[in-house]
Parts: structure tokens; sequence; C-alpha cells
């Protein structure tokens, strides 16, 4: 684990850094330019101070070799004019000329005279008066020379060295008459007022040129930020920030010359940039809400995902496919938020568009409960190269409907196939048997045989006109309606299947209101719809057992609920009035369906074989009923019990005079109702 504070057994110098860290971080806080200046400015500062110290330094030079040459003669002068009195030993002659000569010259430091052996016996202005004795004159020092120095009187030793007073031209001349060695003159002479104005103005010089050219260095820094680093750097913060789209960026610098024209182009380019903007943003707000509304209104779901297979987008039909609704999907990983055996089939298909592997990819998966058949296709989205991967587009179809369709046809295709095999090929025997063998057949055969082949002919005209009629209902064509009275088609109906109904002794019942309203609806579909349930529930009958029809308005009375009236205890009557409909009821007492087959009973082709009913038929009855009922805007329904009976029943819109005098006979009724509640709750 990384801690931001140091631990406690590390040195102290690993805690605070050093002065070279802290000099290392202030110098890259500068520019790139700004350390090449300082560079530039420090070398050139080093360079002219040098020349200017080496100038200034060659003129002090020449001065010392003149104070130099100064002291030598001059003690070349002394040694001239007291070399006699020294070999005479006149030393008060010789010392009234040193003091002469030494208080002519205010240049001279001092004067000593030594004697062979080095001893001085006499110094100026070391030495009392004369006045005092010759021993006054005689001093205890030595002076230690170079031995050399006797040979060589025209050349005498000369140094410098420093006093608490200054720097003293030492000056040795040895003392020589007619080759003999008198001893050693000595002068200390002070240095020439023009070398030290000399050594002076070379230190000034010398630091008034560097401060100078510092001074010049800053100057020409502050110009060029405030002429030209300045307006630069302005105009890098504005490109930077119409880079980032804030188009009202501009700059008021009072710059003239190129860079002014630069900085007015700049403003003129943000101008044109922002009225651009503004007059495209409403456009470009359009385009969004309409490519959004596009995604949002696709029948097919559709998923955005980015480089990394995260969810981006996902309209609400992707959203209500995988039960999403109100989920925030953005930044989730698309994998992770799918079922889990659905996830296991499309990551390789997935992996293969995110790997550049393919540039598009689908995959066809049966997953959900209940079962739903799903085509998902992957498509790569790409830069303006198209190499670099931006992002997937996943296209999410719901193939179920599609599925379940292809299925039912080729099971009705498969069902009609095998309906019209058998009764062909029952008549196909038939005819051929009466064709071959027709002369060895007896009359009761002959018309044994062709009473099959006419009862598999009626069998095999009602499957076509059961096709027929299906298909018709099924092509979309406009249904005309108009009112229609019930009463005669279901009277009509039992009339058909009486003479069926006595052979099979079932008793057919009609249950109808004289004033029973009219319907909207078509006539013939009407009549083939209760011919087909009357028919059906026929067939199924018991012998001895009813069949009732009967029609009647539904709802007829108000509806009872919970709802609490103020003053009132228990449930009361809601006083609405809904629209009536006519229901219609077919019920018999057969041998009844089971739940199993009730989940069937109206798809095409499916017949419900039962030991005790063995009657035939196309499979096809109920399905047109109910395609018919719901071209009127209605459904069937049914109720049935194994071993009691079985009920259908549908309801079908009034025709609009008996909608409105119904309504008013409601509204009527729900007042009487209503007087009669409120009589209860005051009493």
């Amino acid at each position: 684990m990384v801690s931001s504070n140091p631990p406690a057994s590390e040195p102290a110098a690993e805690a605070a850094p050093s002065w070279w860290q802290r000099f290392s971080g202030w110098w890259a806080e500068f520019s790139l330019q700004t350390k090449l200046l300082a560079i530039a400015t420090l070398v050139v500062s080093l360079v002219m101070t040098g020349i200017t110290f080496f100038a200034l330094n060659g003129i002090q030079r020449d001065a010392v070799m003149n104070d130099t040459r100064y002291a030598r003669d001059l003690g070349l002068l002394l040694a001239g004019n007291v070399t006699e009195l020294v070999d005479h030993g006149h030393d008060r002659e010789l010392a009234n000329v040193a003091e002469k000569f030494w208080r002519s010259s205010t240049s001279l430091r001092y004067i000593f005279f030594a004697d062979p052996e080095g001893v001085v016996y006499l110094g100026i202005p070391i030495s009392g008066s004369a006045a005092g004795g010759t021993s006054d004159l005689r001093l205890n020092r030595r002076l230690q020379l170079p031995a050399e120095l006797q040979t060589r009187p025209q050349n005498p030793l000369v140094r410098q060295h420093l006093t608490p007073q200054g720097k003293v031209t030492d000056v040795f001349v040895p003392l020589v008459r007619n080759g003999r060695y008198l001893g050693v003159l000595a002068l200390g002479v002070n240095p020439s007022e023009t070398g030290l104005a000399s050594a002076a103005l070379t230190r000034e010089v010398t630091v008034a040129v560097f401060i100078s050219i510092w001074v010049l260095v800053i100057l020409g820094a502050v110009f060029n930020a405030l002429t030209i680093t300045r307006p630069v750097k302005e105009l890098l913060r504005g490109v930077r920030r119409i880079a980032r789209g804030d188009f009202q960026t501009r700059i008021g610098l009072p710059v003239g010359g190129e860079l002014g024209e630069l900085l007015d182009g700049f403003n003129a380019m943000a101008s044109q940039l922002q009225a651009y903007d503004a007059a495209n943003i409403e456009e470009l707000t359009a385009a969004q809400v309409k490519q959004a509304s596009l995604i949002a209104t696709m029948a097919d779901g559709a998923v955005l995902l980015d480089a990394q297979g995260q969810i981006v987008l996902a309209n609400p039909t992707a959203r209500r496919l995988f039960r999403w609704e109100g989920r925030k999907l953005e930044g989730q990983d698309f994998l992770g938020e799918l079922p889990e055996l659905l996830s296991v089939e499309l990551h390789s298909t997935l992996d293969a568009v995110l790997c550049n592997s393919a540039d598009s990819n689908e995959l066809r998966s049966s997953a959900g409960e209940p079962p739903r058949t799903l085509r998902f296709v992957f498509q790569a989205v790409r830069d303006a190269s198209g190499e670099s991967l931006k992002g997937i587009a996943v296209t999410i179809q719901d193939l179920t409907r599609e599925v379940e369709l292809n299925a039912a046809q080729s099971r009705f295709i498969s069902n009609v196939s095998h309906e019209l095999r058998t009764p062909l090929f029952n008549i196909k025997s038939y005819v051929e048997t009466l064709h071959d063998l027709g002369d060895q057949l007896s009359a009761d055969e002959q018309k044994e045989f062709l009473g099959v082949a006419n009862d598999e002919t009626d069998r095999l005209t009602r499957l076509v006109n059961d096709v027929l009629d299906l298909s018709r209902l099924e092509s979309g064509r406009v249904v005309q309606f108009e009112p229609v009275s019930l009463r005669p088609a279901m009277e009509q109906t039992l009339r058909t299947y009486r003479l069926n109904a006595e052979d099979r002794q079932v008793d057919l019942r009609l249950e109808v209101a004289p004033d029973l309203p009219e319907v909207l609806g078509n006539w013939d579909l009407i009549l083939q719809v209760l011919d087909n349930l009357v028919g059906n529930a026929l067939k199924f009958s018991r012998p001895g057992g009813p069949l009732m029809l009967r029609a009647y308005a539904w709802p007829d009375s108000c509806e009872v609920k919970d709802q609490a009236i103020v003053g009132s205890e228990g449930p009361t009557c809601a006083l609405t009035s809904p629209l009536p409909k006519l229901r219609i009821e077919i019920a018999d007492t057969g041998c009844g369906i089971s739940e199993a087959d009730q989940q069937r009973i109206f798809d095409r082709f499916y017949r419900v074989e039962n030991a005790v009913h063995t009657e035939v038929g196309t499979g096809l009855g109920l399905s047109i009923v109910r395609g018919i009922i719901e071209k009127h805007g209605s459904q069937v329904f049914m109720v049935s019990e194994p071993d009691v009976g079985t009920t259908f029943w549908f309801d079908l819109p009034l025709a609009a005079a008996d909608q409105d005098e119904l309504a008013l006979q409601a509204e009527r009724q729900n007042r009487r109702q209503q007087a009669d509640l409120e009589e209860q709750l005051s009493s």
C-alpha cells in the first residue's frame, strides 16, 4: 500500500527535499524560451565581464611595472650619491643626505643601510636624530638577501609586499666601489596614486559592466513580455478556449504591427465561429432530436456499445426485451446485463468484432421464459480512416412471432395436405373398385361404395370451404357491418339442425327476449358462427340432454364494488353506466373438454379425440369462429368441465339507436337504485 507520509525510519534528509531538488523544481517551472534566454544572458554577461576584466587588468599590470621601474631608478640614483660616503665611513653626512632624499619624495616609505653582513646600521624614519651620537644610528636588525646580489650592482632586487598601510615596492641595491662590496641600500616605495586609482577603476568598471548587462537583459525581458510574450500567451489561451468550444473568447490587447493584425484576425475568426455556432445549434439540436426519436421508435432493439463493450445507449425496445426499464445502463458491461446463458452464447460473437476479426457478425438465439427467438446483429463503428474502432451498434430483432407464424404455416400446410389426402384416397379407392369390379358387385354394394365416395366428397368440400373461409378472414378484407337482428339467425340455425338433433335425441332450446335489440355485425358471418358452434355442440351432446342457445343484453345492471359512501357501511352499488352489449351463449351437456385440450381448442386442425365421441371434422370450425368474432371487435370464450358440458359465449356491440335507448334505460335504472339506496341509508 502506498502512503503519502514517509515512514519514521527514513532519514530526515529524505523527508525534506535537498537544495538541488528545490532548484530543479524551481527551474522546471520556466518555459524552454525563458531557460534559453537566461542561459544566453549569463554567457554574454560572463564574456563581457571577462573581456573588461582582462583589459583593465592589463592596464593595472602596466601601472605596477611602471612603479617597479620607478623604484629601481630611484634606488640606483640614491646609491650613486651615497656610495662614496659609505666607503669613507661618513655616517653623519650619509644620514643627512638620506634624510633630505626621503623628505624630497612623498613616495618613499623607508630607507635602510646595511653593512656587508646584512646588519642595518641606518634607517629612515626608524632611527633617531643624529644629534644624539653615532651610536643611535646603529640598529640591531639583519637583512637576509641573496648572495648573488653582490655581483650585480646594476641589477637591484625588486619585490612587493603588503602592509597594513597598503602595498609597498622594496628595492635592494648593492653598494659596490672599486670592486669592493660595501653593503646594501634598501628603499621602500609606495605605489603611485595612478596605480591605486587604476585598481579601483578596474573593480568599479567590471562591476558596472556586469550590472549594466543584466539591467539591459531585464529591461529586454520586460519589453519582450509586454510587446511579444504577453500577446502570444493570450493568443495561445484564446486558441485553447476556442478548441474547447468557447466561441465568445476575445483578446483586447492594445498591440500594433503584425501582432495586432494577428489578434484582430483571431477576434474576427472567433466572431464568425460564434455566429456559425448560433446559426446551426438549432439545426443540430433538431437533428439530434430526430435521431433520438428514430432510435426510440425503432421496432427492433438497438444498443450502442463503446470500444470496450460497455453500454452507451439503449432504446426502449431493447430495454423492454431484456426488462431493463428504469435502470441506468450507461457504462455497464453489455454481456453482464444479459441472462447468463445468452451471455455465454454471445461472448465469442462480440469478441470477434471487438478484436477486429470481423466488421459485422450475427447470432440467432432462443432465450427467456417463455422462450423467445432473438437475432443479434453486431456492426463495428469505425473512424473516417476505418482503422480505429469507435464502438459497436447492436440490433436485436424479436423473431418469435415470425418463427411461430412459419411453424404455424408449416403445420397448416402439413395438416391440409393430410386432410386432403385422406378423402381423396378414399374416393379414389372406392371409385377405382367400382370401375374395375363393377360387374362383380351387387347393387347394394355399388350403392354403398357410391355413398362412401359421396360422404368423402362432402368432407372434402367442407374442408375446402373451411380453408377458403379462414383464408378470407386472414386476408384483411374489409367486412361490411350493419344492424342485424339475432333472433331470426338463431331460429334459422336451430331449424337447420332440428332433424339432426331429433336423430341424436338432443333437445334444442332457444332462450331469447322478444324485444331483443339489434347488433352491429355481418349477417352471413354471424350465421356461420352460430352454425359452427351449434353443430360442434350437437356432435358432442349426449342423447336426451339439452342444447341451449340464448342471447341477452350485457351488462344488465350496475356493478357492485367495495366503494364506501359517507354514512354507509358495507359494499354499495357503483353508479356507472357501462356501454351495454349483447351476449350470445351456446351451452351443451356433452362429454366436456379437458384443461389440456382447452389451451389448443381454437388452433387450426385441432380436434378433440374422445372415446365417447367418434365424429370427425376438419378441425377448422373453432378457428373460423374466433376469426369472425375478432373481425367484430370481440373475443370468444369458453368454460367446460369433463362429463358435465361446455359453454361458448361472445359479445357483440349494439346498433347506435339501441345503444342510446339502452343507455337511457340504464340511467333511469341507476337513478332508481340510487333513490332506493338513499332511502335505506336515511332509514
